[in-house]
């Protein structure tokens, strides 16, 4: 099958097949209540009240949200706010810790026996994208009608090059993967399921084939693909293991396609059998900066800071730390930011590794164009950005963009061009705003002065204009304005 256009880059997996190690438990944990797309949760404690192990400390804030339990036992500290990654002021709720881990006592496997209790349990669990994404995985499986799913595709693609945590869960977890599938096809009923794995990822290749054998399940298989980038984006793997197009503004179900992350589906598969939800994730700790690289095992709300230091803390001074791996990964402002649900991989990197190259200008070679998945021209949206040109900027797909960094990384006069598209994006939706309100004021003022005429027409016996005098004789009607009730005092 024809795969779209991909990069090839160098690989540091320093940490695949590592076994994966539990920290110890920190002295507190700062759980955001913004950890998915959609509202942020609703804390559902209060300062001093002691809390254990899964139980639940916030509700959803809505349908496109997900709850969040406590990751440790321990006493509520304050609930407050903080500045997360992105600038935005979010709620959090501070634990103090009491370091013994005990579960809370109301945890049970939930009754599933159809699509429905299904539904609620992975909406109950907690569990949103966990490959970075954190859509509230209730969302996206909570289809209209089950046939509109014709395929679900597993992703297992850990295409970002130092990322290895999805690589840890499908060695160490992988019978809670397999778990999950067998759910899938249970529930969601499924025609087909795609695993889809990198080639590089032999051991997790060998195991799966192996699992597929002994099931005896018709429907499931394994999709090897090539280790490229960026093969774990969304619709870059549905075209690549399936050839269906997501079209512009459409969701993967329109094409007939589900893909949730293998660890998405580990969560999902362990709150069945256990009762336990999401608390805890695997986040691979590495970068030039980083004294033992480490798959780590650590409470949602962990810091950044405990983190590093459960891996021997750094080896030189580190001058740039991201969220995720180093394509798409963003920058954080400290080591206080906390572990997340979407939290994959926390790289530090040193003053070599995180020098940003100067800008020279364009010298029109046109790799940008060559090397995007999606074929837009990342040149010519820098261009419409530099102008604020939102016209042409909708004309050259900028919402299309889905900022893998694949033209960052090829242009050789290093331009900031995913910036620039965010950038974009951002004034695309500000001039949406601006229409919108637009439109919207002058069907104020229009409904606001049809009200005044039909008042003024009431209180002298005019007619509203645009009406037609009327009267009995001659075949005309006479026009009778409609009167307003009064309101009862």
């Amino acid at each position: 099958m024809k795969q779209l256009k991909s990069l090839s880059v160098p690989h540091h997996k320093n940490t695949a097949y590592m076994p994966a190690r539990r920290m110890d438990v920190p002295a507190f944990v700062n759980i955001p209540m913004s950890m998915n797309i959609g509202p942020p949760s609703k804390p559902v404690v209060s300062a001093g009240k002691t809390v254990k192990v899964g139980q639940l400390i916030a509700e959803a804030g809505g349908y496109v949200g997900a709850p969040i339990h406590s990751s440790v036992s321990g006493k509520v500290k304050k609930i407050g706010t903080t500045v997360n990654s992105m600038g935005q002021y979010v709620p959090l709720i501070t634990i103090e810790t009491d370091g013994l881990q005990e579960p809370y006592e109301g945890l049970a496997p939930p009754d599933v026996h159809d699509f429905k209790s299904f539904i609620q349990a992975v909406a109950d669990c907690g569990a949103v994208g966990l490959g970075g994404a954190s859509f509230p995985t209730m969302v996206k499986l909570n289809i209209k009608s089950l046939d509109q799913c014709e395929v679900i595709i597993v992703n297992a693609a850990e295409c970002e090059p130092y990322n290895t945590s999805d690589t840890s869960t499908l060695f160490e977890r992988g019978d809670e993967v397999f778990e999950g599938i067998l759910l899938l096809k249970k529930y969601m009923q499924a025609k087909q399921i795609i695993i889809a794995i990198e080639d590089i990822n032999t051991r997790n290749i060998e195991s799966f084939k192996e699992r597929i054998r002994t099931s005896g399940v018709s429907g499931v298989e394994l999709r090897i693909l090539p280790s490229t980038y960026p093969q774990g984006a969304e619709k870059v793997l549905i075209y690549n293991t399936t050839g269906r197009i997501v079209m512009e503004g459409k969701l993967p179900i329109d094409a007939g396609a589900i893909v949730i992350n293998c660890t998405t589906l580990a969560v999902i598969a362990h709150y069945i059998r256990t009762g336990m939800p999401l608390v805890e994730k695997t986040v691979t700790v590495d970068g030039s900066a980083v004294k033992e690289p480490a798959n780590i095992i650590a409470p949602i709300g962990t810091a950044l800071r405990d983190l590093y230091n459960a891996c021997g803390g750094f080896k030189e001074e580190p001058k740039k730390v991201l969220y995720g791996g180093p394509m798409m990964g963003i920058a954080v402002p400290d080591l206080d930011q906390p572990v997340l649900k979407s939290t994959n991989a926390t790289l530090a990197f040193n003053e070599k590794d995180a020098r940003i190259p100067e800008q020279t200008a364009c010298i029109r070679c046109g790799k940008c164009i060559d090397v995007c998945p999606f074929n837009l021209m990342p040149v010519e949206l820098y261009n419409a950005c530099e102008n604020r040109n939102c016209d042409m900027l909708r004309k050259l797909k900028v919402n299309l963009c889905m900022e893998c960094g694949c033209c960052a990384y090829v242009c050789p006069a290093k331009r900031e061009l995913v910036e620039s598209n965010k950038l974009g994006k951002a004034l695309v939706r500000a001039d949406d705003a601006k229409k919108k309100a637009a439109v919207e004021e002058a069907a104020a003022r229009a409904a606001a002065k049809a009200e005044a005429e039909q008042a003024e027409g009431e209180s002298t016996g005019k007619e509203p204009s645009g009406t037609e005098k009327n009267s009995s004789a001659g075949g005309r009607i006479l026009f009778l304005p409609r009167r307003k009730d009064k309101k009862r005092r």
